[in-house]
């Protein structure tokens, strides 16, 4: 056997590897039998200079996502991980850009531990993603510096440990929070854990009470618990983003996706987001999903 050859069967023994740790779910509770793995591209090297080659099964949620991209005129990013789990796939071309109004779920979270007196105001800045509102729980929270480390606080125990929270202003025409920059791969990670942080049930409940007008993308799902960020950048093209929790038939599943359409228009990423949930949900047997430990 050659060594190309050689390399070639390991390459493969280590998709499969890699194929089977992203289908196992994790949590307490048993689960049914397991998915078939979604088909995620895995790059690898045949050797002899060859370069790498990705596989993506044919009719797997990878392999579909690929035919939509195409079809799109701007950048998408999907990640997705099931609750209490620590492995996650991702897809697109989009991996980072400011939170927009997706922070607002730590920062209530940060604020309803400090005092419970901000419950109607934290509804207002998740289900309706008020900005006044939610421009009152990081004052609640001392403002600046002592606002910021409070929410790094909630990300850090939802297992994202690098997202930074800015202490001012940087856009005139934008919160201070809102322009943290998170990652797709950081808030899908925090969303894994996000029902079970303590004292986090009120805004996860929240979160399944989004008001009509703002349930697109994963709002097409009946049982998700999400929250939408979208804003223009200092040119006027506008990011949309959601992240949020949808069932699946193994458990909970996270999602965090994003869309940058080439028109800039709200409108183009909110349809974008619609697409790519869409297609989620016709994957949905083959994600692991999980559970709180």
């Amino acid at each position: 056997m050659t060594n190309n050859r050689r390399r070639g069967r390991i390459a493969l023994a280590a998709l499969l590897g890699t194929i089977a740790l992203l289908a196992a779910g994790c949590g307490g509770d048993p689960a049914p039998e397991q998915p078939q793995p979604t088909g995620t591209t895995v790059a690898a090297d045949p050797g002899g200079g060859a370069g790498t080659f990705s596989i993506a099964l044919p009719g797997s949620l990878a392999a579909d996502f690929a035919t939509l991209e195409q079809g799109f005129r701007g950048n998408a990013g999907l990640a997705i991980m099931p609750v209490g789990g620590t492995e996650m796939v991702t897809f697109g071309t989009w991996t980072s850009g400011p939170a927009w109004s997706t922070i607002k779920v730590p920062l209530a979270i940060a604020a309803l531990r400090n005092s419970s007196a901000y419950n109607a105001t934290a509804s207002s800045a998740i289900t309706a993603s008020d900005n006044g509102a939610a421009d009152t729980l990081w004052q609640s929270l001392g403002g600046g510096a002592a606002a910021a480390s409070a929410v790094e606080g909630v990300l850090r125990e939802g297992g994202d440990t690098v997202t930074a929270v800015p202490t001012v202003r940087t856009r005139s025409d934008a919160s201070i929070y809102g322009q943290a920059e998170w990652t797709l791969a950081d808030q899908v990670r925090f969303a894994a854990q996000l029902p079970c942080l303590p004292q986090s049930e009120r805004v996860v409940g929240l979160m399944q009470q989004i008001v009509p007008s703002h349930r697109w993308g994963l709002g097409a799902f009946g049982s998700a618990e999400f929250k939408g960020g979208w804003g223009p950048d200092p040119s006027g093209n506008y990011l949309v983003r959601q992240f949020g929790l949808i069932d699946s038939p193994s458990g909970r599943i996270a999602i965090a996706f994003a869309a940058q359409p080439d028109s800039g228009a709200f409108s183009d990423g909110m349809a974008m987001l619609d697409k790519m949930a869409t297609l989620i949900s016709g994957h949905l047997s083959e994600l692991a999903g999980g559970h709180c430990a």
